[in-house]
């Protein structure tokens, strides 16, 4: 288990902060970019959590979720180093994957087909939805990004969790939305 004792240590003053297996990486590194992003998208869904009480459905999927974000970070804040390590490193695993699989299905079969894409925004808690949803997005970029350089790794059910949670984020967003009753589309050309 974690312990945090004190908050500063002062050794990221240099630029730079240290991966759960020891080394050290510059603060703008693609992996801790990548982590960050992720981060970044557990916070925005704690956000959104603000407006979920009347969903405890939902509520309870996305408070599953930011823990599964947790773990997801420290997947990726453990590369793979080819040496098997004093631990075993915290990893996604498939079952994860194929929960958020089957909590889509299970948000999406309230749902009407879409006739078109959806606007951003309606009720808050949709609103808040869809903006944890574009920076899972941004995450998965960054995710997809790192496991495409040179010596980094990135495991396939870490890439289908990110890839997972956008879609889950976009589907719970339309349910937050009265089922997508309060679904606003887009009208191609509406303006011109």
């Amino acid at each position: 288990m974690v312990k945090l004792n004190k908050i500063y240590t002062r050794t990221g003053d240099d630029g730079t902060t240290g991966l759960v297996s020891g080394p050290r990486r510059k603060k703008h590194d693609a992996r801790i970019e990548a982590y960050g992003e992720v981060d970044e998208t557990n916070a925005l869904i704690g956000v959104a959590r603000q407006h979920a009480a009347a969903f405890p459905e939902l509520d309870r999927m996305l408070m599953r979720i930011q823990n599964d974000l947790f773990d997801l970070g420290a997947d990726l804040a453990t590369p793979e180093t080819g040496e098997k390590p004093a631990y075993e490193p915290l990893r996604i695993v498939q079952s994860q994957v194929d929960r958020l699989e089957a909590e889509i299905d299970r948000l999406n079969a309230d749902l009407s087909p879409l006739r078109s894409f959806v606007l951003p925004g309606g009720s808050p808690l949709a609103a808040a939805l869809h903006v944890a949803r574009t920076v899972a997005r941004r995450a998965e970029r960054r995710i997809v990004e790192l496991a495409e350089r040179q010596g980094e790794a990135v495991s396939k059910e870490a890439n289908a969790y990110i890839n997972r949670l956008s879609d889950l984020l976009f589907v719970a967003a339309r349910w937050a939305n009265d089922k997508g009753a309060r679904d606003v589309l887009w009208v191609p050309g509406q303006n011109r």
